[in-house]
């Protein structure tokens, strides 16, 4: 129960201390439906918590996580589609702006997909389906870069699904007529957890360019 008492003595110092300092904002939030800056469709990766990265208040962000921050296909059928969901209620109901898909470095998803396009399957019931979303992306890149160091390979996958989850963004009909009626944006952005640089991606030069100090 270690891990369950630490997040009861978390809420206990959050309730104690932030929350009764910021005790007439958080009341102003619950009073009023949000109004988020941007969508973040980031990884689950407990690592990688863009409120943290962005030091956001609450409120400010919209977040959608999942294996490998990946954007599926515009599928509208009778299945379950909770990122797909997440992607409607934010630009239809909310009115974001902007949508930010942001990968990080040493991802689990993305080395599973790795892995399993070089021959190791990835084990359980709904990684391999999930991840697969992004093979295309993988084979292409192996089939250009077969000889590449297996750390930068992962690297530029990485990226390079981060690349290709923009384009399937642009599958969603409410989302591509907004971008190119220039009410919405789009941006590929790319944490790495070791270093923490923020990588933007520069869809004019192909390539991502780091936030410097």
């Amino acid at each position: 129960m270690e891990a369950i008492e630490s997040l009861i003595a978390g809420y206990r110092a959050f309730r104690a201390g932030t929350y009764r300092q910021n005790e007439e904002r958080y009341q102003a939030l619950a009073a009023r439906r949000q109004q988020p800056k941007a969508l973040i469709i980031a990884c689950c990766d407990s690592r990688t918590d863009p409120a943290m990265v962005f030091q956001s208040d609450p409120g400010e962000l919209f977040v959608v996580r999942n294996v490998a921050n990946l954007v599926p296909p515009y599928e509208p059928d009778s299945h379950y589609h909770g990122t797909s969901a997440a992607l409607e209620f934010g630009v239809k109901a909310l009115e974001i702006k902007d949508i930010i898909v942001m990968g990080h470095a040493g991802c689990g998803g993305i080395e599973a997909l790795y892995d399993s396009c070089c021959g190791k399957p990835a084990a359980g019931d709904f990684i391999p389906s999930w991840i697969s979303l992004a093979e295309p992306v993988a084979r292409r890149m192996l089939g250009k870069n077969g000889d590449m160091e297996r750390h930068a390979a992962l690297r530029k996958l990485e990226q390079e699904a981060v690349i290709a989850s923009l384009d399937r963004l642009r599958t969603f009909p409410f989302i591509k007529e907004r971008e190119d009626a220039g009410k919405l944006r789009l941006h590929g952005w790319f944490y790495g957890i070791g270093t923490g640089l923020l990588s933007i991606y520069d869809s004019g030069k192909g390539a991502f360019r780091d936030i410097t100090d």
